[in-house]
């Protein structure tokens, strides 16, 4: 019996999480967000090294001057 009173303590904790989410939040693509693409090994010109990507990638953005 102490168990099936868990397993129910369980489930309304599991509901009223579920119940706060009415959508899947994307994650933030940082690379995007600071004007850079994904390239695979390392940046070359005219791009410069700004962050990582996913799966090894490096997050190069294009050299601007002003």
């Amino acid at each position: 019996m102490r168990i099936l009173y868990q397993l129910l303590v369980v489930l309304f904790v599991m509901l009223q999480g579920a119940a706060g989410k009415h959508y899947l939040p994307e994650p933030i693509n940082s690379c995007r967000a600071q004007n850079g693409r994904c390239i695979r090994g390392i940046c070359r010109r005219p791009y410069y090294w700004v962050g990582t990507c996913g799966d090894g990638f490096s997050c190069c953005r294009r050299y601007v001057e002003m």
